[in-house]
């Protein structure tokens, strides 16, 4: 695997004291890939860059603000207009009550919101339980905060299935929160009910917090249901929920996230969250906030439908190509087993397989490796198919030449 070593050492060394400390830091796989993708000028499906249309009321929402002059820093929180607007779409959408004076702050994306909500709840050596296949970046931040990441193994053969005794077994009094991220990145997974609902009595008989990231709140597919912890009796005060706008409107570049939580979590998430980016850009937070106001029910249903059509897409040309695809319920990523593929990809691990596929394909995916602990999704690639139909086609096409 092809790794970025960024030298931490030196400033912990020189100013805090911190050397023994210091994580090792890389870049993840998935810049990797991205990066050699565009170096052989492949179809990307490794990043979930989401480079699909943007809304045309989103798009000119942000120019006007920007010819109106709201060019300038916004509140630590974000634009009342904005934390209005994903007030009234939380409760309309989910019955969730939310005051956007006291209980709303507008992030750096929702991965930014992560970073501020990490900061605000957590010290060295507490421990947050996350479910395995886990997306890397919620791993990465806990270990830069020396927070431990507590991975519970889904299960891959009842389609991620949660075994709720695994949960409990992992518990120990180290143990501040459980990280819930649904429908989830890289598996899919979209938690059900009965799931939320354990996971509910262990959080209140443990004392311990929920944070769910529901960046993908929109993309689900069947019959599945998107639910927020939040919503469940008992659970609005210890949930702290992360999403954002970023896959919603197809603007992953302008980095409007969000945090909802009670008013008591609020002042101190606000200040890591000013501490660490000031304010989200303030004129892709007016266009995003027209997006919320003006685009309603149909505009949700229609992206569900148009990434339901990419997944039987992205899923036949796989099969076709001798993966075995797990069919996600929702999201927009596939993980795929290369197990009958035999000797078709060449390495000894996930990675070296991604490049080879790459080579020979031009299509570029994420080894499953980056999803689990170390030996683990070996077997695995994800591919990401929230593309423009013609590259989704196109890369579906080199993907049935593999074989």
């Amino acid at each position: 695997m092809v790794e970025t070593e960024v030298n931490v050492e030196g400033k912990a060394k020189r100013g805090l004291g911190l050397s023994a400390l210091s994580p090792r830091v890389v870049q993840s796989e998935i810049r990797a890939m991205t990066m050699e993708c565009d170096i052989v000028g492949g179809v990307n499906l490794a990043q979930g860059v989401c480079d699909t249309e943007v809304p045309a009321v989103v798009m000119e929402a942000a120019k006007t603000a920007m010819d109106e002059g709201h060019n300038i820093y916004t509140r630590m929180d974000g634009i009342a207009r904005l934390r209005r607007a994903i007030a009234e779409k939380t409760e309309r959408m989910q019955s969730i009550v939310v005051d956007p004076e006291r209980e709303v702050v507008v992030t750096s994306g929702a991965t930014g919101a992560f970073h501020a909500v990490a900061l605000a709840l957590f010290d060295a050596g507490d421990e947050v339980l996350i479910f395995e296949p886990f997306y890397g970046y919620h791993v990465g931040t806990l270990r830069t905060l020396h927070v431990t990441a507590v991975a519970v193994e889904l299960d891959a053969a009842a389609n991620w299935a949660l075994d709720i005794e695994k949960v409990k077994a992992a518990i120990t009094p180290k143990t501040k929160a459980i990280l819930v991220n649904t429908p989830s990145n890289p598996a899919g997974k979209v938690f059900t009910l009965a799931e939320l609902e354990a996971l509910a009595e262990i959080a209140k008989e443990h004392d311990l917090f929920v944070l769910t990231d529901e960046i993908y709140e929109h993309f689900v597919y069947g019959e599945a249901k998107h639910i927020s912890m939040a919503a469940l009796p008992g659970m609005r005060e210890r949930t702290i929920i992360m999403s954002g706008y970023s896959k919603t409107f197809s603007v992953t570049g302008w980095r409007i996230g969000y945090i909802i939580a009670d008013a008591k979590w609020i002042p101190a998430i606000a200040y890591f969250s000013d501490l660490l980016y000031v304010c989200a850009p303030a004129p892709f937070q007016h266009g995003v906030a027209a997006g919320i106001e003006k685009l309603g029910k149909t505009f949700y249903a229609g992206l569900a439908m148009e990434h339901e059509v990419k997944r039987e897409m992205i899923v036949s040309a796989l099969r076709d190509a001798g993966f075995d695809p797990y069919v996600p319920d929702g999201a927009y990523y596939v993980l795929a087993s290369m197990k009958g593929l035999g000797d078709v990809l060449e390495g000894e691990n996930a990675a070296q397989k991604s490049r080879s596929l790459l080579r020979k394909t031009g299509v570029a995916a994420v080894a499953g490796s980056a999803f689990f602990r170390a030996g683990r999704g070996e077997d695995l690639l994800r591919f990401c198919y929230a593309k423009k139909d013609d590259d989704l086609e196109e890369a579906c096409r080199r993907l049935r030449s593999l074989t």
